[in-house]
């Protein structure tokens, strides 16, 4: 049996389809065949070609927002993470990424391994092949969290769980959000609206999204927002007195950077109160600078906090939540469009159009 790849071609080029065999599967290992597979905004950033570093002289299947079903299963894998009992046919979510277990992060127990990608950027040419979300399979190594998923949640819920909900619901752990808290979201797509939920799920009083599409806006009214705000007809000072005549002139207790572009990052430091947090997802490119100042930071006593991936609890309780709080919020909503597989070509110029939230790849 085969299975095809769209194989990452350069910066805003066409992908190319590639047929590979289906690999023998490790005694700890699983193959997925995948139902559909997202478009995130950092595959958006690799598909412009100001994506995180990988070397350009490898062919790579990018995408790692996927939900699928288990293929073929390693003889010695039993369970998911909670203990479920696994079988062939049964659907699956998992992390994307494998920490290495020996670099400094690792050993200090947190997520940010600096190898964690190897397999993912690794050239596709090479088994087993299945590298990426972007296939019709995908090789899942001993290592990578797994939860099996609830009948009740359908693929179109799930398939952003293992980035855009799990990062959300990880920054906010990490941040700390406490009961009664203001948290300013800047940027409504699939991380900002769950960031919303999830806010309000934990017990912020008030939660403030900022964006420029109405259709964004209105879903997140229906994801826990308190206040919307269109940056394209508000400007940066009366959006700063938006927030500070809710809070009482203090500025916000946490403020959210989820929309991946550096100059947001000036105004987000001023929307804090002092000793306001202040955490980073979006900004995934190195090299893009910002006008931060950084007295103000200083002076304000204010932490500002990187998030990249997630520690393994964060999954299972990730899709618990989904299934805890599926008749509360709207979660297949945050998957606006769906394509072909075979229309990936078609699908991220469209996605990069800015008009989508999520765009997914059916198989």
């Amino acid at each position: 049996m085969k299975g095809q790849v769209a194989v990452f071609g350069g910066p805003l080029k066409d992908m190319e389809f590639r047929e590979y065999p289906l690999p023998d599967v490790g005694a700890d290992d699983i193959l997925v065949k995948i139902h559909c597979a997202n478009i995130c905004g950092s595959d958006l950033h690799i598909w412009r070609g100001h994506g995180p570093g990988f070397p350009r002289n490898r062919a790579i299947v990018s995408g790692h927002e996927m939900v699928g079903e288990i293929f073929r299963l390693g003889k010695n894998v039993r369970s998911d993470c909670l203990g479920q009992p696994l079988q062939e046919g049964d659907r699956i979510a998992y992390a994307y990424f494998v920490p290495c277990g020996a670099c400094p992060a690792c050993l200090n127990g947190s997520p940010a391994c600096p190898n964690r990608y190897r397999y993912w950027m690794d050239d596709v040419s090479e088994p087993p092949h299945f590298r990426g979300a972007y296939g019709e399979y995908y090789y899942l190594r001993k290592g990578q969290t797994i939860c099996k998923v609830p009948p009740e949640l359908s693929d179109a819920a799930v398939s952003p769980v293992n980035c855009a909900l799990c990062e959300s619901l990880y920054a906010l752990d990490q941040i700390g959000i406490r009961l009664g808290d203001t948290i300013v979201i800047q940027g409504a797509g699939g991380l900002g609206l769950y960031a919303a939920a999830i806010a309000k799920d934990m017990g912020a009083a008030q939660v403030i999204v900022f964006d420029k599409l109405p259709s964004r806006l209105e879903l997140a009214k229906a994801f826990g927002a308190d206040v919307v705000v269109n940056i394209d007809e508000v400007g940066e000072k009366e959006r700063r007195e938006i927030v500070f005549d809710r809070t009482r002139g203090q500025g916000a207790d946490v403020v959210a950077e989820l929309v991946g572009i550096p100059k947001v990052v000036e105004e987000g430091i001023r929307l804090l109160r002092q000793a306001g947090r202040y955490f980073w997802v979006g900004n995934i490119t190195p090299g893009l600078p910002s006008n931060l100042d950084p007295g103000t930071v200083v002076r304000g006593s204010q932490t500002i906090r990187g998030i990249a991936v997630y520690q393994p609890w964060v999954l299972p309780r990730a899709i618990d939540f989904l299934a805890r709080r599926q008749h509360v919020y709207p979660f297949d909503k945050i998957i606006s469009h769906t394509f072909p597989f075979v229309e990936i070509n078609k699908a991220f110029p469209f996605a990069n159009e800015g008009q989508a939230i999520r765009v997914s790849l059916r198989m």
